[in-house]
């Protein structure tokens, strides 16, 4: 029991100790908010990236009008007051902001791609007026990192 408990504290060392090494290895920004804030913007996150794969979805079954719908409700300008955006703004770094910003334009300007196709035909541009909205996304968390907590 003993050697046990031993090896389980040392373990919990070495992940700590890694952990620790990883994060002052970690080159983006460090961003700290109120803890409510940050478990809020995890959850918008966690929102965007579910919103994103129902979207591939729905492009691949044809569904280009609930693909646009998806995209501006829940990623787009239209989004912006349900995800509590202009509270969340303040709390970020102005590039930070700037991301998010494009981001949501993006979405929106995808929404309009993906009413398009029905008419146009034109997928492969609405696929790449999607990429650019997952661009944003990469590029803000290339950039940024939530301090750890909620």
């Amino acid at each position: 029991m003993r050697r046990s408990l031993t090896r389980t504290f040392a373990a919990a060392l070495l992940l700590t100790a890694s952990t620790q090494a990883a994060e002052a290895d970690d080159p983006r920004q460090t961003v700290d908010m109120p803890d409510m804030m940050k478990s809020h913007m995890r959850v918008n996150m966690r929102d965007h990236l579910l919103a994103v794969s129902e979207i591939q979805s729905a492009l691949a079954a044809g569904q280009y009008d609930r693909a646009a719908d998806i995209a501006e409700q829940r990623l787009g300008m239209t989004s912006l007051e349900a995800h509590g955006a202009r509270h969340m703004a303040g709390m970020m770094p102005e590039g930070m902001q700037a991301v998010g910003t494009a981001m949501h334009h993006a979405a929106s300007r995808f929404a309009i791609a993906a009413q398009e196709v029905s008419v146009s035909g034109d997928l492969p541009r609405a696929l790449g007026a999607l990429a650019e909205v997952t661009r944003q996304c990469v590029a803000c968390h290339a950039g940024y990192r939530l301090t750890p907590g909620p």
